[in-house]
């Protein structure tokens, strides 16, 4: 926690980049500190496929995982793909608190 807020960060195919933004305002709005993507790969943002890049970008989101007290999935139609299921591992081998958009 910061303060009194919860540190939250998203995790979930970037396909559902609606579902990150709204995800990202409602529980913004109940109060946490919500920790997002950079970038939506599967959405438009082509820089992610360049080379290295989305290696790096999959660190640095397991960094904002130690960041967090714990993580919000973004699992639309109960959709887990193998990065985010790598990062719900990490999550849960680190003590965060796991949660899902959708019940698994």
């Amino acid at each position: 926690m910061v303060g009194k807020y919860k540190v939250i960060t998203l995790c979930g195919s970037t396909r559902f980049k609606e579902e990150f933004l709204k995800a990202q305002k409602e529980l913004t709005l109940k109060g946490n500190i919500v920790i997002s993507v950079g970038l939506f790969g599967h959405s438009g943002d082509d820089e992610v496929w360049t080379e290295g890049t989305k290696e790096m970008l999959d660190d640095m989101h397991k960094r904002k995982i130690d960041m967090a007290d714990g993580i919000f999935v973004i699992n639309v139609g109960g959709y887990i793909g193998s990065s985010t299921r790598s990062e719900i591992e990490y999550a849960t081998a680190h003590g965060k608190e796991v949660q899902y958009l959708e019940s698994i």
